[in-house]
C-alpha cells in the first residue's frame, strides 16, 4: 500500500492538481468546493455525471491531516478509483465483504497506524459495530458522501441508511462533510444541506446542461422496438453503446436480437454470475464488445469517456434516472446521441415495481406490533423481520427509520450476536506476545469462551462481567489479535438494538400514519413516471424540459430532436383494459399449497406481476413456477382487485 502521499499537508493545491492528478486547471466548480473544504467548511458538489466530482475529495484528502472516508453505494466505483489512486502513489483502500482475511487485516492495520489517506466504504458500514470500533478514535478530517441525494425522501432513490450518515458524522466527530450528487432538485439540495450542515454559499451547482448530448425521443410499439433499435444502429456510425432495459430477461433478449443482426453485443444484469458481469464490463471498457444491453445497474461508476450512444429501450423511471443514465454518454466532450423509445405500455412495469414494495396493512400492523409490544428494549435481526412479515429488507429499514424520526424508538447501535475466533497459536504463545496487564486481560477473556474443533466462541455477557470492560474494548482486543495474525476473527448474527421511547404507543394510530407515509412515497414515485411520460410527448425543446425539472432554465438548445425538427413523439399503446384482470387457472391451488407466501391479496398480486418477495424466495422453486409473472404486463391495481375478489385469501401468521 503506497504511502508516499501521506505527508503532503503542506503542499499547494495547484501543485497537487498538476503533479498527482495530471491536470493543469480545475474543471468548473471544483476549485470552489475544494477551497470550502480546506477552509474547514462542509460543502455540496452538484455536478453532472462525469464532470469531476471525485477530485473534490481526492485532492483535499491529501492536504488534510486525518483520514478521508468516502461513502458510496457503488462497489465498481470504489475499485476503479482505488486502482487509479494507488497507481498515483495515493494510500487508498476499501473495506467491503469481498476482501479476504489477509487484505482485511492489511487495511485495518493501515487505518490503526494512520497510514491511510482515503477509505472507501458502503453506507451500511457506518452502522457496523466492528467498523465503528475501528475508526472511533481516528481523526476523520473529511466524510465524502456520494449519491447524497439518497438522504432525501423527495429524492428518486431514498435509502434509509443515508439518513443515519449525518448522525454518524456527529458521533465520529467528523470535521467536515462533502455531499456529492449529479441529480438534485432544489428541494433535495435543501435536504442535503440541512442534514450535513452545509451553508447556502457552499452548495456548488455547476448546472446540468451538456451541449454535446443530442436528446431524441421516438414513439414505438412494444413489438416494434427491436426493429427500431437495429435500424438506428445500422444508420449511425459505430461507437461504444449502452442499451438500457427494464428487466433482466430484456437484457438477454435484446442482446440476442442484436447479435443475430450482426452486432457484437452482450447482456449485463444482476442475475448474472459476478465473474460473468465483470468479464462483460471489462470487454466493454476495452472495446472488445462495443454494445452492452443492460439494466440500470450498468454504468454506475464506469469511467468510460467515449460512449457515443445511449438507447433507452424502455422508459426510465423518472427524470433523475434519465439524467444519470444519459450523463454516461460523451464524457470526452464529443457529440453523442441519447435516444429514448417511447411506448406507454412501459408504464405498467414501472408502476408495478412501485406498488410491489408497498406493504399491506396486515404486514405493517404485524411488524409494528411485534416491535413495540415486547418491552422497552428491542433486539431484532432485519432479515428475520423481512422473512416473517414478507417485506424486503429495504422496506423494513425504511419503516425502522420512520419510527426513529417519529420519536417512537431510538437506535442503540448494531452488534453481532456471535463473535468467535480460530487461534493460530497456543494460548500460552498468544499471551506471551503481550505485557502482563494485557496478558491478564486476555487470560480472563479466554475463560469466557466455549471451544470447538476450530472455533472459539466468546460469551460476551460473561466476558463483560468478568473483565469489567464493555463490548467495544473486548472487540478491539480481538481485532488486535487478528491484526497480529494470532487469530482469525469471525463475526456473525448482525442485529440491531433499539429502545422504545414511549411506554404505551398507540399502535393502530402509528400503523395508520405509516400506511399514509408509504402511500405518499408511492404517489411520488408514480408522479415521476407521469413526468417522464409527459417529457416523451413534449413539443418543445427536450433539453430545456429536462433541465427545468432540476431548477435550471435555458433557451431552446438547438441540438435536441425537437429543435432539429423531429415531430413530438405520440406514444402508442396496444388495446387493453387496465381496470380488469383475470386470475389464472390453477392459482387457487397454489395459494392453498403456500399460504405463508401467497396468503393475502397483495402477496398474490406481487407474485402474478412477477415481483419477488422474501416469502416467495424462502420457498424453493416457487419463483420458477409457471404462474410467476404471468400478469407482468397488467396493471398491479387491477391484479390486486382481481386477487381480492376472486382468489381465495388464506390468512397466515406472517406478513405480506
Amino acid at each position: 500500500m503506497a504511502t508516499d502521499t501521506a505527508q503532503m499537508t503542506d503542499c499547494n493545491p495547484q501543485d497537487l492538481l498538476r503533479e498527482v492528478f495530471g491536470f493543469s486547471v480545475y474543471r468548473p466548480g471544483q476549485e470552489a468546493v475544494i477551497e470550502a473544504l480546506l477552509a474547514g467548511r462542509s460543502a455540496a458538489a452538484i455536478f453532472p455525471t462525469g464532470s469531476g466530482k471525485s477530485l473534490c475529495y481526492q485532492l483535499p484528502a491529501l492536504l488534510l491531516p486525518g483520514l478521508t472516508v468516502v461513502v458510496s453505494p457503488l462497489l465498481a466505483l470504489m475499485k476503479d478509483q482505488i486502482d487509479v489512486l494507488q497507481s498515483r502513489g495515493v494510500a487508498a483502500a476499501r473495506l467491503d465483504s469481498s476482501l479476504g482475511e489477509e487484505d482485511y487485516r492489511a487495511v485495518t492495520e493501515a487505518i490503526r497506524t494512520d497510514r491511510l489517506k482515503l477509505l472507501f466504504v458502503a453506507p451500511e458500514r457506518l452502522s457496523n459495530e466492528r467498523f465503528l470500533n475501528l475508526i472511533r478514535h481516528r481523526r476523520i478530517s473529511l466524510l465524502a458522501v456520494d449519491e447524497a441525494h439518497c438522504i432525501s425522501a423527495w429524492g428518486h432513490n431514498f435509502r434509509p441508511d443515508y439518513l443515519k450518515l449525518a448522525r454518524a458524522a456527529k458521533g465520529l466527530n467528523v470535521e467536515r462533510v462533502l455531499a456529492l450528487t449529479a441529480t438534485a432538485t432544489p428541494k433535495v439540495s435543501e435536504d442535503m444541506a440541512e442534514a450535513f450542515g452545509i451553508g447556502r454559499d457552499d452548495i456548488v451547482n455547476t448546472g446540468f446542461h451538456r451541449p454535446n448530448l443530442e436528446l431524441r425521443v421516438t414513439a414505438c410499439s412494444d413489438r416494434g422496438r427491436s426493429k427500431l433499435l437495429i435500424e438506428r444502429m445500422r444508420a449511425r456510425p459505430p461507437g461504444p453503446t449502452i442499451v438500457y432495459v427494464s428487466l433482466q430477461r430484456h437484457a438477454e433478449e435484446v442482446a440476442a436480437a442484436l447479435a443475430a443482426a450482426g452486432f457484437s453485443a452482450k447482456p449485463y444484469h444482476a442475475g448474472m454470475a459476478a465473474a460473468d458481469r465483470e468479464a462483460t464490463q471489462e470487454a466493454f471498457m476495452s472495446g472488445e464488445v462495443p454494445v452492452i444491453c443492460a439494466t440500470i445497474a450498468f454504468g454506475m461508476g464506469i469511467d468510460k469517456a467515449d460512449i457515443r450512444y445511449i438507447y433507452h429501450y424502455h422508459l426510465p423511471k423518472g427524470y433523475e434516472s434519465y439524467m444519470q443514465e444519459t450523463g454516461r454518454a460523451g464524457r470526452d466532450g464529443q457529440p453523442s446521441v441519447c435516444e429514448l423509445f417511447a411506448c406507454a405500455d412501459d408504464r405498467v412495469i414501472l408502476e408495478n415495481f412501485v406498488y410491489g414494495d408497498t406493504p399491506d396493512d396486515t404486514a405493517l400492523a404485524g411488524l409494528v406490533a411485534e416491535l413495540l409490544s415486547a418491552g422497552p428494549e428491542i433486539d431484532i435481526a432485519v432479515t428475520d423481520l423481512s422473512r416473517r412479515h414478507d417485506m424486503r429488507p429495504l422496506v423494513v429499514n425504511t419503516l425502522l427509520t420512520r419510527l426513529e424520526l417519529l420519536g417512537i424508538i431510538r437506535a442503540e447501535g448494531p452488534y453481532y450476536a456471535e463473535i468467535r475466533f480460530a487461534p493460530k497459536a497456543s494460548g500460552a504463545e498468544i499471551l506471551a506476545q503481550f505485557p502482563e496487564k494485557q496478558s491478564a486481560f486476555l487470560r480472563t477473556l479466554f475463560t469466557c469462551c466455549k471451544k470447538a474443533a476450530k472455533w472459539v466462541t466468546v460469551d460476551m455477557v460473561a466476558a463483560t462481567a468478568r473483565t469489567g470492560q464493555d463490548r467495544g474494548v473486548i472487540l478491539r482486543a480481538l481485532e488486535n489479535l487478528q491484526a497480529k495474525n494470532l487469530v482469525e476473527l469471525q463475526l456473525a448474527g448482525y442485529r440491531l438494538r433499539y429502545r422504545r421511547l414511549q411506554a404505551d404507543p398507540d399502535i393502530p394510530a402509528l400503523t395508520t400514519r405509516l400506511t399514509e407515509t408509504f402511500a405518499e412515497h408511492e404517489q411520488r414515485e408514480i408522479a415521476r413516471i407521469d413526468n417522464m411520460l409527459a417529457y416523451t410527448a413534449s413539443d418543445t425543446c427536450l433539453t430545456a424540459s429536462l433541465l427545468r425539472y432540476f431548477g435550471e432554465d435555458i433557451e431552446p438548445c438547438g441540438h435536441c430532436g425537437i429543435c432539429l425538427g423531429d415531430p413530438p413523439a405520440n406514444s402508442t399503446r396496444r388495446a387493453q383494459h387496465p381496470g380488469t384482470a383475470a386470475v389464472p387457472t390453477g392459482f387457487a391451488a397454489l395459494i392453498r399449497e403456500h399460504p405463508a407466501a401467497l396468503g393475502r391479496p397483495r402477496q398474490q398480486a406481487r407474485f402474478l406481476c412477477g415481483l419477488n418477495s422474501p416469502a416467495v424466495s424462502a420457498v424453493r422453486g416457487l419463483r420458477g413456477h409457471r404462474l410467476f409473472g404471468t400478469l407482468a404486463d397488467t396493471h398491479f391495481a387491477a391484479v390486486l382487485t382481481a386477487c381480492a375478489n376472486n382468489a381465495p385469501s388464506v390468512q397466515s401468521a406472517g406478513g405480506g
